[in-house]
Parts: C-alpha cells; structure tokens; sequence
C-alpha cells in the first residue's frame, strides 16, 4: 500500500518536465498500439505487480475496491490499477483526488469489487462502471490538505458501506491504532499482485484536517491512496475516519491521511443526498455519427454528450475514442467487419460489448506504421481518441503534490 504514486505509468527523473499533455499522450500513444502485437496475453509494463507493507490479505473488507481506468476494449486491454476506494453508499465510493490527476473528473473510470485485481480478476469479482467523479473544492496537490473525491457508480451495489463517523466527533488520539486496507504496493516481491490487503498503523499526530500515523507495523503504499483508515468507534465497531492520501516513498516512515469527519459537513452530505441525471429519450447507438446530442441524459449508457471540435456539435462518445457507430453485439475483435473493433460500453454484462466503427475512417493498413497484422480497425484510431481526450482535459500536472508526489512524498 502506498499513499500517492499509484500512477500506472513507469515515472522517471524527467515526469513533469515538459508539457503533460505530450507525456502522457506518449503513453497511451504506445499502449494503444500494442493492438500490432499478436494476440496473446503478454505482461504489461504498466501494470502494478504487487500488493500493502508487512500487510495481510483482506477477505471480508468487500466495501474496499480498487479503482481502475476504464476499459474501452473487450479484449486484449490490460487492467491499469491507479488507487483504492472505499463504498460508503451503495452508489458512492470515496478515494483521493489526486486519484483523478491523469484524467480529470470527467475521465472513465470504474472500480473493481473483489478481492483479487491482477494479474487476473478472482471468479466472482464485479467491475462497476463510475459515472461521475467530483473533487474537494479545497484540495491542494502538494500538501494534500483535503485530498478526497467522491465517485457516482453507474449503478447501485449490494455490498455493504463503511461506517461513517459522527461530524466532528472521529475517534482520534496519537497512540491509537487503525487498520488501514488497499490493493496497493507491499515491497516484497513474492506477494500476491493487486489483492485487497489490510495492515495496522499507529497514530502520531492530529492534526485539524488530516492525521499522520507510523507503521506498527504496517504501512500503506503505492496503489493504497483514496484507500479507508478504520478505528474502533466508541460501540465497539470501525468507523472511516481517514483517507489514505500520503507519505514517505519508501513506506516504511509516516503516512498522512485525511480526516473524513471533516469533509461529512460540506462534502460528502451534499454529494450523498444527490443523484444521477435521470435519462431520457436515448440516442440510437447506430445514428451517433449524424445525431447531436445536448446532454448525457441523451447518449445510450456508457457514454457522454462532448464537443471534440471548438465550434463542433456535441456527440455521445467513450472520452477516451473518437466519434462512432455502435452496431451488432461482440466478444472479439473478429467479430466485426473491417474498419471496426470490439468496444466495451459497459464494464461487464452479455450486452456490454458492441461492434464500434469511427465516423472517421481509419488510415490505410499500408499508411498504419507497421501495424498491417492487426485485426480490425488501425490502432491509430485510438491514438487519436487519446489525443483529443488530452486536448478536452488541457491542464497541467506537476512533479510534487497528486500523482505527481512521487519525486518526494508519497502521495497515495
């Protein structure tokens, strides 16, 4: 576990050097274009590999999740873990807002219930697709201070939340102990890969928004940020109290963590007593070329009404493709005609996955750099769709504080 570098990227010296948008458009440049490869599974470089320090697995923390980005493929696409979650509302998860640094609030996300992420999914875990994200108003990335955002799931889950604590009145004193849960990084190399894990830790300081806490002998790490901090309540159960969201790199000195009394008033209260945009009259998934929509009530689920173009009418699409028809249903590439590949709408279900063709036809397979062999549509189609989903974004991310805290503090 690891408060703060869950990024899926291998980060270097020179990360936030340079314009962002460029950086990270040459990540998913090169992911996207490993549809060239053949089709057998094969490691990802991008893909944490391992799982909370001096930590123990977590069987019946099912409230816990991990947060993945969202999968636009149905086969082939690796699993990108970039934080953990805790459910406190069948339909709400809280995590770290610096969770939420590559790909905004509006990106794609969806979070994974179970016990076991990587390398593969346990039989029995469920995928959940976000529909909206929202951060802290006050959060700040390089000192952390009210690192917390909250996640609308597509639809409700069965598993129970996590207590939360009473508005100002968390249980917390220095000596203390909590126990803290995450799908994050344990330091040691023979540990299972992405599991949940749990771990105790002891508080050294409170602070008026945030707590700081020692390993005892636990300590959260990489792939742990936005994960829940548990004490006893004062009838004898855990209550949240805190969200994992910083420490030392080497997860072995100090994390810190943020109060969740403190956001109950003005935060989390407000966000639990909404709800999704009701839907309305939906767009046909095959006319999404020619039709415009003016809000995602209008766009078939798993999609959302945006302007690519300055000027352009809004159309419903995946933010991470390109404008397109969604036709006959599929499990593979094959499937579709040529010019099309199989495109996950929803994360899981026998209707999730349908046969996606860009408005735009796709370059000539001689014009493809290389990638002749790949079946369907050439992967620069999702190279573009990566490009304008950096251009809808347009912000800036630094080395120090969020996903960038990796050159100094952990940062979830």
């Amino acid at each position: 576990m690891n408060p703060g570098c869950d990024l899926p990227l291998p980060l270097g010296e020179g990360w936030g050097e340079g314009p962002r948008g460029t950086q990270v458009l040459l990540w998913l440049a090169l992911w996207t274009l490993s549809a060239c490869a053949p089709t057998s599974p094969t490691p990802s470089p991008f893909i944490r590999t391992d799982t909370v320090v001096s930590g123990t697995e977590a069987p019946d923390d099912a409230a816990v999740v991990a947060l993945l980005a969202r999968r636009a493929r149905c086969t082939g696409e690796p699993l990108t873990l970039l934080c953990t979650g805790s459910l406190i509302a069948p339909d709400v998860v809280l995590t770290a807002a610096h969770c939420l640094e590559i790909f905004g609030t509006d990106g794609a996300y969806e979070v994974f219930l179970g016990t076991k992420l990587l390398p593969e999914p346990e039989p029995g875990g469920r995928f959940v697709r976000v529909a909206s994200a929202v951060r802290h108003p006050g959060y700040e990335r390089t000192s952390h201070a009210y690192d917390a955002a909250l996640l609308r799931l597509a639809k409700p889950v069965n598993e129970s939340p996590l207590p939360l604590p009473e508005l100002g009145k968390a249980p917390l004193e220095p000596g203390q102990s909590a126990r803290v849960v995450g799908f994050g990084d344990t330091k040691d190399a023979s540990a299972p890969a992405g599991q949940r894990r749990q771990g105790t830790l002891v508080l050294t300081q409170v602070e008026a928004s945030g707590f700081r806490a020692d390993p005892a002998p636990s300590m959260s790490c990489v792939g742990d940020s936005g994960g829940p901090v548990l004490v006893r309540g004062a009838e004898g159960g855990e209550v949240l109290v805190g969200v994992t969201a910083s420490g030392d790199v080497a997860c072995r000195e100090e994390a810190f963590n943020v109060r969740v009394d403190v956001l109950l008033e003005d935060f989390i209260q407000p966000f639990l007593a909404g709800q999704l945009e009701p839907r309305g009259p939906e767009l046909p998934l095959e006319s999404l070329c020619t039709a415009t929509c003016t809000s995602d009530a209008q766009c078939p689920a798993g999609l959302a009404c945006e302007t690519v173009a300055e000027g352009g009418a809004a159309r419903c699409l995946q933010p991470a493709l390109q404008e397109g028809n969604y036709g006959a249903l599929c499990s593979e590439d094959a499937q579709c005609g040529a010019g099309s590949v199989c495109a996950r709408l929803e994360p899981e279900g026998e209707d999730a996955c349908r046969c996606f063709t860009p408005c735009v036809p796709a370059p000539l397979p001689e014009e493809a750099s290389g990638c002749t062999g790949a079946p369907g549509a050439s992967p620069w189609v999702w190279v573009l769709g990566a490009w304008r989903l950096l251009v809808r974004r347009g912000r800036t991310l630094s080395r120090r504080g969020g996903a960038g805290a990796c050159a100094g503090r952990r940062g979830g």
